[in-house]
């Protein structure tokens, strides 16, 4: 949830004014637009990329220590709190990380010549010097990139080497835990592929930045390739909210059986005639087989009864008598 309000805040709020700069010479939109939309994108980056490593972080617990998650979490009313206030403490990490958008960011003016003049908006005043420029660029490259795919990757790793351990060590007849750990690794891949999508989006606007800004030369190097990065760069940066859902519907059959049933309005009654249809083949579940178990113990137990009843009527001293309570002794002890 938190990770879709960023997205569709940035698409909303964002995309529609910083577009512009390809179609216009000059930002039409003023000063105060101009400080919204470059905090509000800051906000939007650093909350989705801060939510996949906190995601990454929960199916790590969930998968590797499940038990240390549920006591740590609790259940019911304690994990909702955890949840939301770890979401509200993406938020305002976000937001703190976002403040100099909101102090640095103006209307810049390039003067070609007494007729002619451009504007744009520009996050970084001249009057702090191009050292800040630099460490922005470089402290947001670490601080929405480097850094949390780095740590992502690590919680990925240990995830990796845990399955492959616990598929190696798991008996065949543990069909309950193989189920348990086939459904997280399913949810685990879901998390992977946003964090993969947010990678490959965001990696050429970082790379062009941090070229434009450590070399030099840029002016005399700026050719054609740099161009077609920067324009790349910048269309998927904000791709990446757009291609979230379509990754979730790839990858998530529950996602995409909701999105089918509630959206496209797909086989809402047919789907219901399908699960009816189809209960009785999927009642495999651990409950299912002990009370299927607990009925055979009971006519088990009944049929020692008869036998015991059989065993009183017939008189004492016939083999048949004794052969008939070893085995229904046999019975019991096993």
């Amino acid at each position: 949830m938190s990770l879709a309000l960023a997205d569709l805040l940035l698409i909303v709020t964002t995309v529609p004014f910083t577009s512009i700069i390809y179609t216009l010479d000059s930002w039409p939109w003023g000063s105060l637009l101009c400080t919204s939309s470059e905090f509000i994108k800051d906000v939007s980056i650093g909350v989705s990329v801060f939510t996949l490593v906190a995601l990454s972080g929960d199916r790590f617990f969930a998968i590797v220590d499940p038990l240390r998650k549920f006591h740590a979490h609790g259940g019911g009313r304690r994990a909702t709190r955890m949840t939301i206030a770890t979401a509200v403490l993406i938020w305002l990490l976000a937001i703190a990380f976002a403040v100099p958008a909101i102090i640095g960011s103006h209307i810049k003016t390039v003067i070609v010549n007494k007729d002619v003049s451009f504007y744009f908006c520009y996050p970084f005043p001249d009057e702090w010097g191009p050292q800040y420029a630099r460490g922005m660029v470089l402290g947001k490259f670490l601080i929405y990139y480097a850094v949390p795919l780095f740590i992502i990757g690590i919680f990925y790793a240990l995830i990796a080497r845990h399955l492959i351990h616990s598929a190696k060590h798991v008996p065949g007849e543990m069909q309950g835990t193989v189920r348990q750990i086939k459904a997280r690794r399913k949810v685990a891949v879901t998390v992977l592929a946003f964090v993969v999508i947010f990678g490959i989006c965001f990696l050429p606007s970082h790379l062009f930045m941090l070229w434009f800004y450590y070399n030099p030369n840029f002016n005399e190097d700026y050719n054609g390739f740099w161009h077609v990065l920067r324009i790349v760069g910048f269309c998927l940066s904000f791709a990446n909210s757009c291609a979230n859902p379509v990754a979730l519907y790839c990858v998530s059959g529950a996602f995409r059986k909701h999105f089918n049933r509630y959206l496209l309005c797909d086989g809402s009654s047919s789907s219901r005639r399908r699960h009816g249809d189809n209960l009785a083949p999927r009642d495999t579940s651990l409950t299912s087989t002990m009370s299927r178990r607990y009925t055979s113990k009971r006519m088990q137990s009944l049929r020692i009864n008869i036998q015991e009843t059989t065993i009183v009527m017939i008189p004492n001293g016939n083999s048949k008598s004794e052969g008939a309570v070893h085995e229904k002794e046999m019975v019991c002890l096993s």
